[in-house]
């Protein structure tokens, strides 16, 4: 009779009749039948991973499960009693973190309650982790709500977990075995489950922004500072850097977060940030929003005590576009930005694809002349290249590659500057021009002449900013709703980027189009290209490229193409420690 009873419910579903579920459940019933082909008759036992899936899954997620557990375990210690059992499942549904009582473990593995569980809605049809994957909200599924009839007697509530920039990492959720058949009963864990996540989020956002402004927010003054209900990390210019998910309802804005200035939402600037600190009473800690609502604020100073000034903030126009929340690309882009108005030559330095020639134009922009920007591809120049700049007009010339110029044009190069004092130089190299120089293929007198100023930027694989330009270089290819998915975004995070941003906006090209649906996932992506791996003694590139991955020992792995024992042996070998 109850598989007769789950076949009706199937049937109701599909001909959109709720019969007292929720449209969330109807429909992941749907697709359950429609797009995955299952059988609501069959019992299937739990999906679980192996072993060595399971380590890889957990590597993965340990900076988040070292995050959240000491949340999760103070909340095991409240529900325990009421036999429920917490799960923390990754962004692909597979369980990396438990807490049960260990006197029900048989029947926990049974019931797929227990580490290595996968609970996507593809393997396990309509469940509480699946369901939120899908629905990105905290659910509750309850007995006869799961597709699965194997799952029937559980009740699963589950809440989404997103990291610092808006994407969903994970899932927590509380499960019975058995629970009372009032799906009201499980409002209690609901409230919890909720709670955590803000919680987890926030804990994370506080270790993902050590060295940033903190901006706390309430809807009252009593629980701000002990429970607040969103936050947003903040850069040297008032810039959205982080949040926790929470924020997008309490700062009320429609469209993303990250890279929205904090004065565009609210009556606020970076500088007014220190007045809500500790020390002032709560309830005069008043934030009033665009939108005519108010909120209570409190706000956290970066813990290296770095006071922003002018030269950590990202300046405007043309240059803001080129980095997000990144150290070495803020004080670069400040001095470009102090170098623009002047017609001093620039030598721009840097590997392929990491954005030299995109600097250039934003310099030329920035100086606000109106003039041409000539580019020269130097590789394969002849002396007839420079004889047509003779005549050109006065602007900007971009020397792309210069130190592939050959002996002639080099001579050609000197001579046209000091015909064509008209010109601004600004020219790029991949190479070290300081050797190129030193053993003769380079000319000292050109070389003085092009480097009045030297601009070295940052490989990809050492930008703290990465979700940020991951985010930009998809716009181009969301016209249509297409979206990067949490699998892709984090094998992307792990790729080492020998050809640096333009290697990047290619894979995004070719994803974009091999994808079928609205969403780019994992086996969207081409293969990566391996670089050569950090020599072993340079401790000074390793730790810079911990930075960049802020510490995540499996991410930088996966970067380097090593296991991840290797880079622990390489980080006590060079005695590098983790930035407090």
């Amino acid at each position: 009779m109850k598989d007769l009873d789950h076949v009706t419910e199937i049937d109701r579903a599909l001909r959109g009749q709720q019969t007292g579920r929720d449209v969330l459940v109807t429909e992941s019933w749907r697709r359950c039948v429609e797009a995955y082909g299952m059988d609501p008759t069959r019992a299937d036992p739990a999906h679980i991973v192996t072993a060595q899936q399971l380590r890889e899954h957990r590597e993965q997620s340990e900076r988040l499960i070292a995050t959240a557990r000491s949340g999760l375990q103070a909340l095991f210690r409240q529900v325990a009693g009421q036999n429920y059992v917490l799960l923390l499942a990754d962004a692909k549904g597979v369980c990396v973190d438990f807490f049960g009582d260990p006197r029900f473990e048989d029947d926990l593995r049974d019931a797929g309650l227990y580490l290595g569980s996968a609970w996507s809605e593809q393997l396990a049809g309509t469940c509480g982790v699946g369901s939120c994957l899908v629905t990105g909200e905290a659910v509750t599924i309850h007995q006869g709500d799961h597709f699965g009839l194997a799952h029937t007697p559980l009740s699963c509530t589950s809440a989404p977990i997103y990291d610092t920039c808006g994407t969903l990492a994970a899932v927590l959720d509380i499960s019975l075995l058995r629970s009372p058949t009032p799906k009201s009963s499980q409002n209690l864990a609901m409230s919890l489950v909720r709670a955590s996540t803000r919680r987890v989020e926030m804990a994370n956002l506080m270790a993902m922004t050590r060295r940033d402004w903190v901006l706390r927010v309430s809807t009252s003054p009593e629980f701000l500072e002990v429970d607040p209900e969103a936050a947003v990390a903040l850069d040297g210019t008032g810039r959205i850097i982080g949040m926790t998910h929470g924020a997008l309802d309490s700062l009320g804005v429609g469209g993303p977060l990250i890279g929205t200035r904090i004065d565009e939402i609210m009556d606020l600037s970076v500088d007014d940030l220190p007045d809500l600190m500790r020390g002032r009473p709560t309830e005069d800690r008043v934030l009033r929003l665009k939108d005519g609502r108010g909120l209570f604020g409190h706000a956290i100073a970066p813990q290296t005590s770095r006071v922003a000034t002018a030269r950590d903030r990202a300046p405007g126009g043309a240059l803001a576009g080129l980095a997000g929340p990144d150290p070495a690309m803020g004080q670069l882009l400040h001095r470009a930005a102090r170098l623009a108005p002047r017609a001093l030559p620039i030598l721009l330095r840097g590997e392929t694809g990491s954005g030299k020639e995109r600097l250039a134009r934003a310099i030329h922009v920035t100086a606000g002349q109106g003039a041409p920007f000539h580019v020269i591809r130097c590789a394969g120049a002849g002396e007839a290249t420079f004889d047509a700049l003779t005549e050109a007009q006065a602007g900007t010339l971009f020397l792309k590659g210069v130190t592939e110029l050959d002996g002639v044009c080099q001579a050609r190069l000197l001579a046209l500057i000091e015909a064509r004092r008209d010109l601004r130089i600004i020219a790029s190299t991949g190479a070290d021009i300081a050797r190129e120089v030193a053993e003769g293929r380079f000319r000292e007198d050109l070389f003085f002449r092009l480097a009045a100023a030297v601009l070295c930027l940052p490989p990809l694989r050492l930008r703290h900013d990465f979700d940020w330009l991951l985010d930009r270089l998809m716009r181009p290819h969301a016209t249509d709703g297409l979206t990067l998915g949490p699998q892709a975004r984090a094998e992307l995070r792990g790729r080492d980027w020998p050809g640096n941003i333009r290697e990047l906006e290619n894979v995004l090209a070719v994803a974009a189009a091999l994808a079928e649906g609205t969403v780019i996932d994992q086996h969207d992506l081409p293969a990566p290209t391996r670089a050569a791996p950090v020599p072993e003694d340079d401790g000074e590139e390793l730790e810079r490229l911990l930075d960049a991955c802020h510490w995540n020992f499996a991410q930088v792995a996966r970067r380097l193409g090593v296991n991840r024992s290797t880079v622990m042996r390489r980080v006590r070998k060079a005695g590098l420690t983790p930035p407090h």
